[in-house]
């Protein structure tokens, strides 16, 4: 299994949640685009933690790095 780092050259880890400033650190796209790519399922919903507050499931951002063509609807099926 290869070992998908961060921007700072860490490890993710499989579980625990990465906030929208960890993810755009990872993927070269604005805000606006990776948010877009949420609702059209080419990237993985966040989840709610709070009425503000979303993250993304790390298990989810390891799995879009490790492959990078995949969509969200295709994890789905």
């Amino acid at each position: 299994m290869k070992t998908v780092l961060n921007s700072d050259k860490q490890p993710i880890l499989e579980s625990g949640f990465l906030r929208l400033h960890q993810v755009l650190e990872m993927f070269p796209v604005s805000s606006s685009t990776w948010w877009a790519g949420c609702r059209s399922g080419r990237f993985p919903p966040g989840v709610k933690l709070g009425p503000r507050t979303t993250a993304w499931r790390a298990s989810d951002i390891k799995t879009l790095l490790e492959n990078p063509g995949m969509t969200w609807n295709d994890k789905e099926s």
